[in-house]
């Protein structure tokens, strides 16, 4: 069936008569089928190009490292300020008397939590 469909379509071609074309048609048709190689070749090319990509990633490298770097030095000087304000405002304030300072384990016992009197819980569970 299929060599039968080819052989009329042959001979209904080989009916038709040729279609007048420029001398150079075949130079013009190879021309153009290497001009679309070369187009499609440059935008491979342009899509991962080495040559463009490396010197573009090491600025940037280097950018984000100085950022990096600023924001960092940015960070220390900012808590040494804080560290130099809290010894500033230590250093202003005046010293505790001596007297506080010998009862300072009686204070100390006083601000810690009273635990529970377990005989005394046990007397009144006892009573109800």
């Amino acid at each position: 069936m299929k060599d039968k469909f080819q052989n009329e379509l042959r001979e209904l071609l080989s009916r038709l008569p040729d279609a007048p074309v420029a001398s150079n048609f075949t130079a013009r048709v190879m021309q153009q089928i290497d001009l679309e190689e070369s187009r499609h070749s440059r935008k491979l090319n342009s899509i991962f190009n080495w040559h463009a990509f490396l010197p573009r990633a090491a600025v940037a490298t280097v950018a984000i490292v100085f950022a990096g770097l600023t924001l960092q030095h940015h960070e220390v000087s900012e808590q040494r300020a804080q560290v130099a304000q809290s010894v500033a405002l230590v250093a202003g304030s005046p010293m505790p008397d001596v007297d506080a300072l010998k009862n300072f384990d009686a204070i100390k016992r006083m601000s810690q939590p009273a635990h529970a009197d377990d005989e005394l819980l046990a007397l009144a569970s006892e009573m109800k």
